[in-house]
Parts: structure tokens; sequence; C-alpha cells
């Protein structure tokens, strides 16, 4: 014998429910879905929006200035991750972005050697 209440499929539920004369209420393209614990679901939303803990920008953020050096950490940010290994970094002058593009393998080996950096393949530079 069966735990619980035994499902059916919609079709069924709607003919017994028409045998019954009870008015099937449920919309037809609704889908159900089985009832999950709280606190894995939370959980699993904690890791995929990173909340609580330190991702690879924030990361990168914190230690941008030992990366490129206090003077060129002034006039630039790193902003994003794109497509989850392109780091973008804005640069608010013309000479300390091209320094950085001159140096741009050095810094890329230092952002790969961060915790949690290492998918980061290439690093964008854009006037901002």
């Amino acid at each position: 014998m069966p735990d619980g209440p035994i499902e059916f499929s919609k079709g069924a539920e709607q003919l017994i429910g028409d045998f019954r004369g009870i008015p099937f209420s449920e919309p037809p393209r609704m889908r159900r879905r089985p009832t999950q614990a709280v606190a894995p679901l939370i959980e699993s939303l904690l890791v995929k929006y990173q909340i609580g803990r330190n991702s690879c920008e924030q990361t990168i953020r914190d230690h941008w200035p030992e990366i490129v050096g206090a003077a060129n950490a002034a006039y630039s940010h790193p902003v994003r991750i794109e497509r989850g290994r392109v780091l973008l970094v804005l640069v608010s002058h013309s000479v300390v972005r091209n320094e950085l593009f001159m140096h741009r393998e050095p810094i890329l080996e230092k952002v790969k050697n961060l915790p949690g950096c290492d998918d980061v393949q290439q690093v964008n530079f854009r006037a901002g």
C-alpha cells in the first residue's frame, strides 16, 4: 500500500472530477512539481547567486591594487566576467589603458592565481 495519496494524471483527475460532479479548476497548462524542502532549495539559490560567498569578481576587486599596482588601480576598475571567461576592466585614462594593455599577460596570470579565478582566459580593457 502506498504511504500517501495516489498521484493520477491530469486527464484521469479531470475524468474522475467529471464523474463525481466536481469542477476541475486547475489550469490545463500548469505543471505540478513535487514539493521540496526549503533548506536545500535556499542553499542551492545561495550557491547559484553566490550570496554570502566570495565570487571571482569580488576577489579580483579586492586584490586589484596588488595586481596592477596602486597607480594604475586608481584609474581602472574590474567590472565583471563576461561569458564566464573574459574579465572586463574599465579604464578612465588612455595612457593607463595602453599601459595595462601592454602588461595584460602578467595581469592575466595574477588573476588566474587568485582562488576561484582559474576560468578567466582573457582580459579586455575599455574606456569608461
